[in-house]
């Protein structure tokens, strides 16, 4: 949240990227870059999705995914703790903790560019980075070992609440809130269901199962009082301790 906005293409998206291969890389993990350039209503846009890869044996694979990039207001000061912020700081922890670990799948770590749209949200504006990347992995195999792509999207708001998105695949979704509920969380993770468009929808429209996990429910969304006080460390402790637990039991 220190670099300031960080939309597609500007100066603090950019140091934002350094700053996260950085980390990653402070761990001795496996870091890809994925840069790729987007046709956007502001027309080229230079983007690029970060990966962590940590190896597996068993061929299959599992993603956690989420966006670093926030909405272009400009002329604001829109600094997206939550949305942009929560999710990006959410990975990097959570990487942290899977490179102490022995992995049964690959898992991926993945930082996407380029969530937000540039002016209303459309089919043609909006998720640049996991529309590239589903491509890229439906033509080099990856997507076909996909047992689950699980997609964390404002998740650090201090009344946490996550209801079930519907467009996500229905296993997915019971595996989490079943482990949600057997780990004490389940006042967190409601039965109350939404329908929203989001980084998940381009894995799921090529037929790869995938989950979006976000508190939707959010009033400063997408104003300048997205802020670090609006956000509680223990809210992200519980998503990602309910996410871990997924990954565990997907691999196990």
């Amino acid at each position: 949240v220190d670099f300031g906005p960080r939309p597609p293409g500007s100066d603090a998206n950019k140091a934002l990227q350094a700053y996260i291969i950085g980390q990653l890389k402070s761990h001795n993990i496996q870091v890809i870059e994925d840069p790729f350039t987007a046709t956007t209503p502001k027309g080229p846009v230079a983007m690029k999705n970060i990966i962590a890869k940590f190896p597996g044996k068993s061929g299959r694979a599992i993603a956690l995914t989420g966006h670093f990039d926030t909405k272009l207001f400009p002329g604001r000061k829109f600094v997206g703790a939550s949305d942009g912020g929560s999710s990006t700081g959410l990975l990097l922890e959570l990487a942290s903790v899977l490179a102490k670990q022995q992995r049964v799948d690959d898992v991926y770590v993945v930082f996407f560019d380029g969530e937000e749209a540039f002016g209303d949200w459309s089919d043609s504006d909006s998720v640049y980075g996991s529309k590239h990347l589903a491509a890229k992995w439906r033509a080099d195999g990856t997507l076909g070992k996909l047992k689950a792509l699980i997609n964390l999207d404002m998740i650090g708001d201090k009344s946490l609440n996550i209801r079930q998105e519907m467009n996500s695949s229905a296993n997915l979704r019971r595996l989490f809130w079943s482990t949600a509920a057997e780990l004490g969380y389940k006042a967190y993770f409601p039965d109350e269901q939404i329908a929203t468009d989001d980084d998940h929808m381009p894995f799921i429209r090529m037929g790869a199962p995938a989950i979006d996990i976000i508190d939707f429910d959010y009033p400063p969304w997408h104003t300048d009082t997205d802020t670090m006080d609006k956000l509680s460390a223990q809210s992200l402790e519980i998503v990602g301790t309910v996410t871990l637990e997924v990954v565990k039991r997907l691999e196990h």
